[in-house]
């Protein structure tokens, strides 16, 4: 009777084993490691340039070039290119900065509490060696911050943060495009 009792064990274990391997390999199977777009990780380079600030509000083009290339050596798809020879150059310019209420004090209708703050640019990425432009379009950034006291402090703590959810969006754009 023992005898018997550890086989259908070992059945049992195995059945369950196999059930669990294909559970698991079944909802892997969508799941792609490194690059999306077909290339190998670093086989090219990305030069990031400075924005050109069209807006009134100072200090965006350096947190936004700072972002683009941050994202850019996190993916891994592109490597960073600093001296100029990029496979890919990407330059663009910050067209508005849009700050609009979006809630207001609960005593005082006239007095914001937070505010949605918008980046608007325009991204274009080409290859050096074609010429071919590979993304040429504007990406819209948000983050929200409280109305303060001292509004101007907060929206210069909000600009990383503006920046990283451009760089986010724009990165995808290239990294994941169908050029």
């Amino acid at each position: 009777m023992k005898w018997s009792a550890r086989i259908a064990a070992r059945i049992v274990v195995s059945v369950v084993t196999v059930f669990l391997g294909s559970f698991v390999g079944i909802g892997c199977a969508g799941y792609q490691l490194g690059p999306t777009n077909g290339t190998a990780a670093g086989s090219r380079s990305v030069e990031v340039a400075l924005f050109r600030n069209e807006t009134n509000e100072p200090r965006l083009s350096e947190p936004v070039a700072q972002s683009l290339r941050h994202r850019f050596q996190q993916e891994g798809t592109f490597k960073l290119a600093t001296d100029g020879s990029g496979d890919v150059q990407v330059t663009g310019s910050i067209k508005r900065y849009e700050r609009d209420p979006i809630s207001f004090q609960v005593n005082d209708l006239l007095t914001p509490r937070d505010y949605d703050v918008r980046l608007v640019t325009h991204i274009r990425a080409v290859e050096r060696t074609t010429g071919k432009v590979l993304v040429d379009r504007d990406v819209i950034a948000r983050t929200t911050i409280q109305g303060t006291s001292d509004l101007s402090s907060a929206e210069r703590q909000a600009a990383p943060l503006l920046a990283d959810d451009l760089a986010l969006k724009a990165s995808a754009l290239l990294i994941d495009g169908t050029w």
